[in-house]
């Protein structure tokens, strides 16, 4: 089993914590890496709008993937939420181990 990186943005820090919360205790993540606030720019129903967001990175197996995705967006408060996975080229074995006996 390899390890993925799933990139998302959350509303505000009581979003992605409460979310973050949910998915770890679900072992649909092993855990989350909550940013620094960021600040966004974006069209959305052709206006361009900006937001301070908070950005987040979970850590999960690639076959938990798909559910934690699916999960996080079924909590998030956006109608199209940015979540994505993201790839990792190169990983300590000893993490790995953990991330994917974390998600179970």
């Amino acid at each position: 089993m390899s390890v993925v990186s799933v990139y998302a943005v959350f509303a505000n820090a009581e979003e992605a914590e409460r979310i973050g919360r949910v998915v770890v205790e679900e072992r649909l993540a092993a855990c989350i890496n909550i940013l620094s606030p960021v600040r966004s720019f974006y069209r959305w129903k052709g206006a361009v709008e900006s937001a301070d967001e908070v950005a987040a990175i979970l850590k999960t197996s690639t076959t938990a993937a798909g559910r934690l995705v699916a999960r996080i967006a079924a909590l998030h408060s956006y109608d199209v939420p940015c979540i994505a996975t993201w790839p990792i080229d190169k990983i300590l074995a000893d993490y790995a181990a953990w991330v994917e006996d974390s998600v179970g």
